[in-house]
Parts: C-alpha cells; sequence; structure tokens
C-alpha cells in the first residue's frame, strides 16, 4: 500500500470521509480545521464552551461540534445530510464531503462520493471492518475514486497496539483486491487525540508512513477529463435578441478553441467552433470545468440537453446501456416499471429491462436477483423511450453518471453509473410500413383502443368485458379480449406472482395491447394490474385517447363472498402467497375514465354503460 505520487501545484483535492456510524468522521474533519487554522476565534470559544470532558483524552476537544451543525446531527450524534468543508494550507485547497454514516443515508454518501478525488474509509480500531465499510468501499469504487486512505480509528482505545493496526490492513487488502483497488494508504490515528493527523505520533513510533494531511497535501490526482475529447452539455440555448444564438454550459470534459469542427449528439449535425464567450470576456480556448457560451459557424438545430462535441470523436447515442445502479428507495426496483432518467440536462422515460446481478458487499461476489433492495448495487440493462447522448462513466462522470426519479412523487430513488452502450440498440431499428394504424382502422370503420378493465380478483372484470365483446361483435366491430387467466397459459406462462413478475406480467400485456391498437382493433384487457405505475406505462405507450381505464369497483368483502376459483380461501389459509388484497396491495385507480360500482348492477347492465361511453366517445 503506498501514498500517491510527486507534489503538485497549489491546486483544489476534493475528499470525502466515509464509515459506519460512530467512527469518527465529524471529529477527523473538526480536527483537521483545528489544525489547519480555520477555526475563528468565536467558533473557537463556544467549542471549548460545548466541548464535553472526554475520559480517555483527558481535556480534549470535541472537535466534532465543528462539523455536526445541524440541531438534529447534534441530539442525535449522527450526521444526516452531507456537510462541505472547505480549508486550505500552504500547499493545498480543500473540499471535504462528511458523509453519513447510517446505512439510511447511504444516498447521501453516494452524492458526496459523486465529485470526489479521495475517500477517507474510516475504521473503529475495536471493531474491525463492518458491512458499512465495505459497502462504502464498492460505491466509491464504482464512483470512480481510486485513491482510498483506510483510516484506522481511536486507536488510542486498542492502547496503539500494531497488531491491531496491521490485521485490519491486511483484512481489507483481501477485501480490496476484488474491488480492484490498488491505490490505498493505511494510517493510523485517533482523531480526538490528534495521533496522525497532521503531525507523526510519538505514540505509535512503529509507524513510518505519511499523516493524513501529509498524505492529502502531496497525492496526485490524475486529470480524468482534461486528455480527453471535450464535451458541452447544452444547458441553456442563449437568445437575448435575433442577432445573436449562443449555447451554454459548463465543459466536461477536455479543451475546445475557435475554429475547432463540431458534432452535434441528438442530429450528428456538422459545424464549427465561432466564438468562446466567458465570463471574463472573449476566448481562444476553454478547458473542462469552465461555464462557457459558444457561437457555431452555421444554423444548426440544437436545445437544452444536445451536447456538442469533437466532430471526429463525438458522445456516444442509444437507447439502450449497461449501468451498475445504487437503489436508494425503500421499496425494492422492479424491472420493467418505468421511471424517469435524468443524465445531465438530458430527461428521459426508462426502466430496467434485465437486472444481471446483485453485488453482495460482504465479498465482493455477485448473486442473481429479480429485484434491487434498499441501498443495494446490481448490474442492469436499461431501455429509454429516446436515444440520450452519453460517454461511459470510467471516461466521464457528468456525461456517464445518472439519477432515476419516481415519476409519481419526483423521488429520487437510485444513481447509475454507464458502463456501456448496447450494441443491439444500433442493430435494431424501425422499418418503414406502407399500411399503417389509421388505414387499418378505417377499413375497419372504428376507431381503435384499449379498455383496460381494473379490479380485484372476483370482481366481475373478465364478465363484464365479455358481455362487451359481444355486444361489440354483434355491431360488426372488431375486437380482441386478453384475460389475465388466460394469457398465464401462454405469453407470461413463465411468470409467477411477485411483485417484479406482475410488473412484467403488466409490461407484455401492454405491449401486445398495442400492436393490436395499431392493428386498428378494440382490445379489452381484463387484468388485476394492482399498480398504478404499470397502468400509467400502459397507457402512455398508446395515444392518450386510445387508452380508457375501467375500474371494476368491487368491495373485498363481496368479492371474497363470491370467491369463485376458491383462492380467496386459499389465500386466507396461507397457502397462496401474494395475493392482492390479502397480502399484496392494490392500488385503485385515483381518476378512472369508467368507473363501474360493481356490488349492484348486473354485468349487463355494466356493460352497456361502457358501450354507451363509448359510443359518446365516437369510438363505436
Amino acid at each position: 500500500m503506498t501514498a500517491g505520487g510527486a507534489l503538485q501545484e497549489k491546486g483544489l483535492l476534493r475528499f470525502l470521509t466515509c464509515g459506519s456510524v460512530d467512527d469518527g468522521k465529524s471529529t477527523l474533519i473538526g480536527h483537521l480545521l483545528y489544525d489547519c487554522n480555520e477555526v475563528s476565534e468565536d467558533g473557537l470559544d463556544l467549542l471549548k464552551s460545548q466541548s464535553k470532558t472526554v475520559g480517555r483524552a483527558g481535556d480534549a476537544l470535541d472537535y466534532s461540534l465543528l462539523v455536526d451543525g445541524l440541531m438534529a446531527e447534534r441530539e442525535q450524534g449522527i450526521t444526516i445530510d452531507v456537510a462541505y468543508r472547505y480549508f486550505s494550507t500552504p500547499r493545498r485547497k480543500f473540499i471535504v464531503a462528511d458523509t453519513p454514516g447510517h446505512e439510511q443515508y447511504t444516498r447521501n454518501m453516494a452524492t458526496g462520493a459523486s465529485n470526489s478525488d479521495v475517500a477517507i474509509l474510516l475504521v473503529d480500531a475495536r471493531k474491525g471492518l463492518s458491512i458499512q465499510t465495505k459497502r462504502h468501499s464498492k460505491i466509491v469504487s464504482l464512483m470512480g475514486i481510486h485513491h482510498l486512505v483506510l483510516a484506522v480509528n481511536k486507536m488510542d482505545l486498542v492502547d496503539y497496539n500494531q497488531q491491531v493496526f496491521d490485521d485490519i490492513e491486511r483484512d481489507y487488502a483481501q477485501f480490496a483486491q476484488k474491488l480492484g483497488a490498488s491505490n490505498i494508504q493505511a494510517i493510523p490515528l485517533s482523531a480526538l487525540a490528534g495521533d496522525n493527523i497532521s503531525a507523526p505520533s510519538p505514540a505509535m513510533p512503529w509507524y513510518d508512513g505519511p499523516t493524513l494531511l501529509s498524505y492529502l497535501e502531496t497525492i496526485t490526482i490524475r486529470d480524468k477529463v482534461q486528455g480527453k475529447a471535450f464535451r458541452l452539455p447544452v444547458q441553456l440555448v442563449n437568445r437575448p435578441d435575433l442577432n445573436f444564438r449562443g449555447f451554454s454550459g459548463c465543459l466536461s470534459a477536455g479543451t475546445m478553441s475557435v475554429g475547432d469542427k463540431v458534432r452535434v449528439g441528438s442530429s450528428g449535425a456538422l459545424s464549427s467552433i465561432a466564438s468562446i464567450l466567458t465570463p471574463d470576456g472573449e476566448a481562444r480556448h476553454a478547458s473542462a470545468g469552465e461555464a462557457v457560451t459558444v457561437t457555431l459557424g452555421d444554423e444548426v438545430d440544437i436545445s437544452r440537453g444536445d451536447v456538442i462535441a469533437p466532430a471526429d470523436d463525438p458522445a456516444s447515442i442509444s437507447d439502450q446501456f449497461a449501468a451498475h445502479v445504487i437503489w436508494m428507495h425503500q421499496k425494492p426496483l422492479l424491472p420493467g416499471r418505468q421511471l424517469q432518467l435524468r443524465l445531465g440536462c438530458q430527461s428521459v422515460n426508462a426502466s430496467i429491462t434485465q437486472l444481471k446481478y446483485v453485488v453482495n458487499y460482504e465479498d465482493n461476489s455477485q448473486t442473481a436477483g429479480k429485484t434491487l433492495k434498499f441501498n443495494e448495487t446490481g448490474y442492469c440493462n436499461l431501455a429509454l423511450d429516446r436515444p440520450v447522448v452519453f460517454d461511459t462513466f470510467k471516461n466521464n462522470r457528468d456525461m456517464g453518471g445518472f439519477i432515476l426519479v419516481d415519476k409519481l412523487t419526483n423521488e429520487t430513488v437510485g444513481a447509475g453509473m454507464i458502463a456501456f452502450g448496447l450494441r443491439r440498440a444500433d442493430n435494431v431499428h424501425w422499418q418503414a410500413m406502407d399500411v399503417d394504424k389509421q388505414a387499418r382502422a378505417t377499413l375497419k370503420a372504428q376507431k381503435p383502443c384499449i379498455l383496460w378493465f381494473t379490479g380485484l380478483s372476483g370482481s366481475g372484470k373478465s364478465t363484464v368485458a365479455n358481455v362487451l365483446e359481444k355486444k361489440l361483435l354483434a355491431q360488426g366491430r372488431h375486437t380482441y379480449l386478453l384475460d389475465g387467466d388466460n394469457v398465464r397459459h401462454g405469453l407470461n406462462h413463465d411468470l409467477g406472482f411477485t411483485d417484479a413478475d406482475r410488473v412484467e406480467n403488466i409490461r407484455r400485456v401492454a405491449e401486445v395491447s398495442k400492436l393490436m391498437v395499431d392493428a386498428g382493433l378494440i382490445v379489452m384487457v381484463s387484468f388485476i394490474s394492482p399498480f398504478r405505475s404499470e397502468r400509467r406505462m400502459a397507457r402512455q405507450m398508446v395515444e392518450n385517447s386510445e387508452f380508457i381505464e375501467v375500474f371494476v369497483d368491487t368491495p373485498l368483502a363481496i368479492c371474497e363472498a363470491r370467491d369463485v376459483k376458491g383462492l380467496y380461501k386459499k389465500a386466507r389459509a396461507g397457502q397462496i402467497k401474494n395475493f392482492t388484497g390479502i397480502d399484496s396491495p392494490y392500488e385503485p385507480p385515483e381518476q378512472a375514465d369508467i368507473h363501474l360500482y360493481a356490488s349492484d348492477k348486473s354485468p349487463e347492465a355494466l356493460a352497456e354503460q361502457v358501450f354507451a361511453d363509448l359510443e359518446e366517445r365516437n369510438i363505436v
């Protein structure tokens, strides 16, 4: 294990601290700030007055008070949010992200890692490596951080025992090999007492490596973006008047110059850099990290989210790619469920099409899985509803990192790092057809649509849909009825009844329904389809007027009393697991297009109600 290379000019180093709860992250940062004279006189007075006497260090100050600023953090003794601190020495400037150690705040830790160059992984000398240490190690590895400090803290509580340190260092080296990490510096220290923080500790003469501060001052970080082809994600099309059209953004890689030949990511249009404007005025060149506005030599259609890149080295474009995904929500990730993917200024609908494996943090092995649970990391294939411009995360964090957002709640539920675009996305293209949906519908003298019947098992969905189809057939309409039970005998025979399987069940049926609408048919879909998100996904596959949600609203008690198939009885007896309405949830429509109150009406009357609605919509 070695420290970094030669000393750089005084520049900026971003690093984060991570580890388990109460491993001493905030105390460590507080002591660094104190040693670097970054504490004001008022702050120092407050620190002395509020510090508790700590038994193992006599009258040592409670340096964590300099960092844990939120009242909730002070009361609980843990860090909740990511706290960014700024300090400097004569040799370098620093930005440190103090990230939470508690498992439920892993998403905050990933946020801090996304912009860091070095990770300090704290380990309590008394406890050794924890699952949280390994989890954080995997995340920082995925985030592209290759310089790690294994900070074995609280050495004063193990009498500065060298064997304790050596054992932890050995165990971590074995684990790190599986991560592919090699730039690791192990440092024994006491964040409270100050051992090996900024000065060598006389209590550990057996350690001859760098102090933490000297390591941070001298580590050489290879710039990951300066030597690469430039990328300018367009954040704003700047039109102050009719005579000026510029494209504003922050260069995420490389160096651009006036006269460079460029290509626009989404359209592939070619042009050249006519001018570069910076906050300091016009410039001939601009480099990664600079905010610029550029003008082009040609009239090119560019909008927010486009990427300007060299003509001979453009960014990749695809609607499918493989990526590592860190799941950050209490509800598990279900492949097939639609989410919103945000990559830079680009925003598209996306879904996980295949979960290839889940990472086992304990030994970095790969295990099969159908879902990702809270704080788990998986390797996935994703499909988008339209292509995006991207680079691999390895080459460009800004262009290769994305977040996943729940479309209903707008919560961030996951973060991802693109590994590569899928080749099949380049090889599969839409084939133009001379006969389209309108021609097929005109021949049948009807408007194609999907009538999506949803409701509990036993609500009467299939019965009503069957009566309606007979009525439509008598009117000469061209129809097809997709029933949940029937489809599970063929198309979906391989699916069970877990949440993940239910999502895939509806996704497949929605795709088939879309094809039938394209064929000009009136399609009746009779599925429990318990989740709103999947019904919303099905709606979005066709034109809005072509999807009609029919809620067959029958109380659970009535459905259970009918129990035509005896399923509720088996579910109550525990013989059927994941049964909707019993031990699996049903999310009723919030505003169905047609609401059928089925408890006191016959199937014929309900079918007549739907038929009348179709007449009003000019479907029949």
